[in-house]
């Protein structure tokens, strides 16, 4: 096995990115771009842009032409370049998982008001357990009435109610 010279004096050999790598990246920095463009105004205030791309993005949100669009898509991929992306890729995570969370939250309350509509009226109980400001006469009727609309296949009114209702103590 031949060993290779190395002298520690001289600098390693700096490998610049390759034209198409570069084009990747700026590619992903204007798709990253379109999302944020594409936020609601309240999920964009929680995005730490600075003046410029703030700017730049609100431009582009009243922007109709598709032509005039992507050169503006263009422009925030460049001003994206010198932004600190890992503090807006954590801000959208952090977005991202916050929705993750209230649709889990969501499924948890649908599948506790199920459990309840089986149980019966009994159910209630579970409720009172759960949140002791809970009006147990309310969930009562609640569930009552919605087995009785599931018998009678009506639409399922007091069944939406006591999801409401749960989700109202459950905040």
């Amino acid at each position: 096995m031949s060993k290779k010279n190395h002298l520690p004096d001289q600098p390693e050999e700096i490998i610049a990115p390759s034209k198409s790598e570069l084009k990747r990246e700026m590619l992903a920095l204007q798709k990253l771009g379109g999302v944020i463009v594409k936020l609601s105004n309240g999920d964009l205030a929680t995005i730490p842009l600075d003046p410029a791309l703030s700017e730049a993005v609100q431009v582009a949100r009243r922007i109709k032409s598709n032509e005039g669009l992507r050169r503006q898509m263009q422009y925030i991929g460049k001003l994206m370049r010198s932004t600190d992306i890992d503090a807006i890729e954590r801000a959208m995570e952090s977005l991202e998982n916050g929705r993750k969370q209230a649709a889990d939250k969501f499924h948890d309350l649908e599948k506790w008001r199920d459990q309840l509509l089986e149980q019966g009226p009994n159910g209630s109980e579970h409720v009172v357990e759960r949140f002791p400001d809970a009006d147990r006469q309310y969930v009562r009727q609640l569930i009552m009435q919605a087995n009785k609309e599931m018998k009678l296949n009506k639409p399922p009114a007091a069944s939406r109610k006591l999801f409401r209702y749960l989700r109202e103590l459950d905040n």
